[in-house]
């Protein structure tokens, strides 16, 4: 097989640092033959890796099964993800401030805008569109639209740009298990790539990408974690 060498250098200079993650697409193509059962009804993936538990940092690979072989389909993509690195499997909680590992659906895509290149079905969101984050609501880690009589909820209409298209990683959603993560979502990245509460997210014209190619008849996924726990 030929090895093509995905390597990408990241420079923060507000941070003055340069991270370096490097594999390879034997690397990749492994961590999915170790998943194989997971992933087997999965026809669109997105494989988000790091190898450090606490960094904050990752890199986004998005492929496709076509006549059963896994294919790469872009570049890879550099992402944020939560402020204290992925948690470890099944350790997950509310407000850790880390991003879920394992294998989880993409749902529903939420969009500020109302048209969108995508074949994918959207909402436009608007001032009371709300995900709840409280866990002691009944509508924990759920979408609600109006009124809420939850202590704590996410807006999904911002005033930055981190929502305007926004992808529900569906962890803790069947069934919602209280205190155990809520609103993790796979969503636009600012320019410095700030660190998230739980989420995963990649600058807007990457996002374009990935939306662009998703198709609905297709099982859309994420394959998310540090490699040691993948």
């Amino acid at each position: 097989m030929k090895i093509i060498f995905l390597v990408i250098s990241f420079l923060f200079s507000q941070y003055s640092f340069c991270q370096s993650f490097k594999i390879n697409e034997k690397v990749v193509l492994s961590i999915i033959e170790k998943n194989k059962q997971n992933v087997d009804a999965i026809q669109q993936l997105l494989l988000v890796i790091n190898d450090n538990d606490t960094s904050n940092k990752a890199i986004l690979v998005a492929l496709e099964k076509r006549n059963k072989k896994w294919k790469i389909q872009f570049d890879p993509m550099l992402a944020s993800i939560g402020r204290n690195g992925f948690a470890l499997p099944g350790k997950k909680v509310e407000g850790d401030g880390k991003s879920p590992t394992g294998l989880f659906q993409l749902g529903q895509l939420f969009t500020y805008e109302n048209s969108v290149n995508t074949r994918l079905p959207f909402i436009q969101t608007f001032d009371d569109d709300k995900w709840i984050d409280d866990s002691n609501n009944v509508d924990y880690n759920k979408y609600i639209k109006g009124n809420t009589t939850a202590t704590s909820f996410e807006h999904l209409h911002l005033s930055g740009i981190y929502y305007k298209y926004c992808m529900v990683i569906e962890y803790n959603t069947h069934p919602v298990e209280k205190g155990m993560g809520s609103a993790i979502f796979f969503h636009v990245a600012d320019e410095k790539y700030s660190p998230t509460a739980g989420c995963v997210a990649i600058k807007e014209t990457d996002m374009n990408k990935i939306l662009s190619w998703m198709k609905p008849n297709l099982k859309r996924a994420i394959l998310m974690g540090n490699i040691k726990h993948l």
